[in-house]
């Protein structure tokens, strides 16, 4: 059997498929040549990240496909159902790249308390001239632990972010209608364990609570975070976008950030992704990464070996 892994796997979840007799190609197919070059080599499986988009007419136009495979978590650059009812398995990772995503929300976190976004801006620029006027500039920053983080979406992402914030002394809010109450548990070096029991608050808690906002939420008709919820917000609070463009309101984001309702924002995905608008990009206030959440050496590990073993159970 044959698996394209259009937009990468990694090389331990090649060994394990061609360990049990699949052959796999990492070729990167331009979407426009996706179909023929899937049937032209008798594709059995298609494994894709966020780049490949595998709408109907896709699906329609091969018949040898058996399974479609998303290297994360987010699959709505799927079409999941469709796939579905046409007896092809659709498989994804939701836990694997769980710790890398939190991670770098903290990483926008924590650089951007202490101006990092701007200072790593300016001091090639003026750090041999202008020392003392940059160090007045970024001598205001503030600590994280006794703030309180608030989250949009409580998944395994989520749960994650919760678990960083809770180590850093945050409290933690979090907001979702598919979970009332949660069990976080901290494991540390030495095998202790500490449980902490939270439950679900309403947006407009969250909204007012919040020193710092984190989206965890797939992609959506309407956006979560917009004019009337900057509005409702703390003056001064940090939000950052680690899930999917289109989930917030990046002209209403521009507006809060230039009026001073929003300190900062940390963004690694976009509305108009892989374009993103030049205002967001040159904006001095915002933290940007491109779309790397999920784009650690462990988390791409743990996801080739997450799909190696889902499609070796499903096609063998």
């Amino acid at each position: 059997m044959k698996i394209l892994a259009n937009d990468g796997i990694s090389q331990n979840g090649i060994a394990e498929l061609e360990k049990s007799g699949f052959e796999v190609l990492t070729t990167t197919v331009a979407q426009e040549q996706l179909a023929n070059y899937i049937n032209e080599h008798k594709i059995d499986a298609l494994l894709v990240r966020s780049a490949t988009k595998v709408r109907k007419e896709l699906i329609d136009a091969c018949p040898t496909l058996k399974l479609i495979g998303r290297g994360g978590v987010g699959m709505d650059n799927i079409d999941v159902d469709y796939a579905k009812s046409k007896d092809i398995h659709v498989i994804n990772t939701p836990a694997a790249s769980s710790e890398s995503v939190a991670e770098l929300v903290f990483a926008h976190l924590f650089g951007g308390v202490r101006f990092l976004y701007d200072a790593n801006r300016n001091m090639p620029l003026e750090g041999d001239s202008n020392f003392k006027g940059l160090k007045k500039s970024y001598s205001k920053g503030t600590e994280l632990r006794g703030k309180t983080l608030g989250l949009f979406g409580f998944g395994n992402i989520g749960q994650a972010t919760a678990k960083l914030a809770i180590g850093a002394g945050m409290k933690v809010l979090y907001s979702d209608p598919e979970v009332e109450q949660a069990e976080i548990e901290l494991s540390f070096f030495d095998g202790q364990k500490v449980a902490f029991k939270l439950k679900n608050s309403s947006k407009t808690d969250l909204l007012k609570e919040a020193d710092y906002i984190s989206l965890h939420i797939p992609g959506q008709d309407d956006y979560v975070l917009s004019k009337a919820e900057f509005a409702q917000m703390k003056k001064g609070v940090g939000i950052v976008n680690a899930a999917r463009g289109g989930v917030l309101d990046e002209v209403a984001l521009i507006e809060a950030l230039e009026n001073g309702s929003v300190a900062f924002a940390g963004l690694d995905v976009y509305e108009s992704e892989p374009t993103p608008e030049i205002k967001i990009l040159m904006h001095s206030s915002i933290s940007l990464t491109p779309h790397i959440g999920a784009a650690t050496l462990e988390a791409q590990e743990r996801i080739g070996l997450e799909l190696a073993d889902q499609i070796i159970s499903l096609l063998k």
